[in-house]
């Protein structure tokens, strides 16, 4: 991302203790850079230990002597909820109680439905349903024991609030941390426990096009399809997180933000357009370059 982009003054995050759970790579990379340029201790968890620490590295290097933060790296599958545990009684070893926690890991592929199996299904399911409210009860739990404040932010989209044909595991799975996100600002607002979430349009990152435009043939990734003819920028993801989970933005809870140029209102961001009319064949080749990455993703994590 161009850091010079970013709208908010040096120091603002001083003090403030994040976890951004898929944080190695894509948009969790993204915001985790933005929060230590504005002087977080940012905590990122992944599955591949090898990834995280060379963002940590990469991040450390460009920010932490003028930033004043760090970046810590743990390696964590969220779809455990042993593991979660774990992780967070060692940020909590490592100096005290979060301020925030980013739930950004998800997983999401193109299918037809009816090509979906039970496994395929619960791959989508587990690590964004269930591993978000897993991360979300253990810290939750802990801040309210210890009757700390802090926000927590969830990454959707905007099918949220209308579904979406061909990504059927991940609509139904970000729809339910939809109700999540809303449900806990009025039950734990009492505790000064805040819920908010970002529902991006497109923002180009290469898991996206590996199992949503596999070959350039699938999912919403027109960009003349959008009102304002192009894809999200980083920075500005990166400035909407900060704002949610800053100070200064403290009465703002419950609340789920589009950031996709009006792409929801000018075609649903949807799917079904760029899919509805694809044949046999044109499946079989995406699930096919799908599966290549699958693969190699799954080799890489066994050398990590």
């Amino acid at each position: 991302m161009d850091i010079s982009k970013l709208m908010f003054r040096d120091g603002l995050m001083q003090g403030e203790r994040i976890l951004v759970t898929g944080g190695g790579t894509g948009l969790g990379r993204e915001m985790a850079e933005g929060f230590l340029k504005l002087g977080a201790e940012v905590y990122i968890c992944g599955r591949r230990q090898n990834k995280l620490d060379e963002t940590a590295a990469e991040l450390m290097g460009l920010h932490a002597q003028t930033s004043g933060g760090k970046v810590v790296a743990h390696a964590c599958d969220i779809r455990d909820a042993d593991a979660i545990h774990a992780m967070i009684d060692a940020i909590w070893a490592d100096g005290g109680a979060l301020t925030g926690v980013v739930n950004n890991a998800a997983g999401n592929f193109i299918s037809r439905t009816e090509d979906l199996s039970v496994n395929g299904f619960n791959a989508i399911a587990d690590i964004v349903m269930r591993g978000t409210f897993y991360v979300t009860l253990d810290v939750g739990k802990r801040l309210i024991a210890e009757k700390k404040r802090a926000s927590f932010l969830s990454i959707l989209t905007t099918w949220v609030w209308s579904g979406s044909a061909f990504v059927v595991p991940s609509a139904m799975s970000k729809t339910a941390i939809n109700a999540m996100t809303q449900s806990l600002a009025t039950e734990w607002g009492r505790y000064g426990l805040r819920f908010n979430a970002i529902a991006p349009g497109l923002f180009p990152t290469k898991g996206m096009s590996a199992r949503l435009n596999p070959g350039g043939s699938g999912g919403n990734s027109n960009n003349s399809m959008n009102p304002m003819g192009r894809a999200g920028e980083m920075h500005e993801l990166a400035n909407l997180a900060v704002f949610l989970m800053g100070p200064g933005a403290e009465y703002v809870n419950g609340q789920t933000i589009a950031i996709d140029g009006a792409g929801f209102q000018a075609t649903g961001g949807t799917f079904y357009p760029m899919l509805h009319a694809l044949g046999d064949a044109e499946w079989d080749q995406m699930r096919a370059m799908i599966k290549g990455t699958n693969e190699k993703d799954k080799a890489d994590r066994a050398t990590s």
